[in-house]
């Protein structure tokens, strides 16, 4: 998260240290509070990390299932609006059945799956990189 707040942040912290008349005290605020907001952002990023590993530890399917379920659902939702919706309807055409329009899902599904492939890819590339394979060797231990 913070290769990604740093950035975006960096501009707002530019305009207010530039209030500071005094150069030197201007680029100490701004080292401070660049300092502070990384702190900050990486005290969120532990705590994230620390929660999923105690989620993923959990004996409860519920609890630790709840990121597999809802990649099944996305992926029983991709097959049937793109592979049972559509063979099943040519094929009681097919057989001569008049039948009502089978239902349809959102088109957002597209934006799921990207999402959740997108994911998938980020940790691949960290895998190539050999990025946060210490920290995930614990949870593959406790499996």
């Amino acid at each position: 998260m913070l290769p990604l707040l740093l950035p975006a942040l960096a501009p707002i912290l530019e305009r207010l240290a530039a209030l500071i008349p005094d150069p030197q005290a201007r680029a100490k605020a701004a080292a401070e509070a660049e300092a502070q907001l990384t702190a900050t952002l990486q005290a969120t990023d532990a705590a994230q990390m620390n929660a999923n590993q105690q989620e993923a530890q959990a004996a409860s399917v519920f609890v630790a299932g709840w990121r597999p379920g809802a990649g099944w659902v996305c992926v029983l939702a991709l097959a049937y609006q793109f592979l049972i919706a559509p063979l099943l309807g040519w094929a009681l055409a097919v057989q001569g059945l008049k039948v009502p329009p089978l239902p349809t899902l959102d088109g957002s599904l597209w934006e799921l799956l990207f999402g959740m492939l997108g994911l998938g890819t980020l940790r691949t590339i960290e895998k190539a990189r050999g990025v946060a394979t210490e920290s995930l060797r614990p949870l593959a231990r406790g499996r």
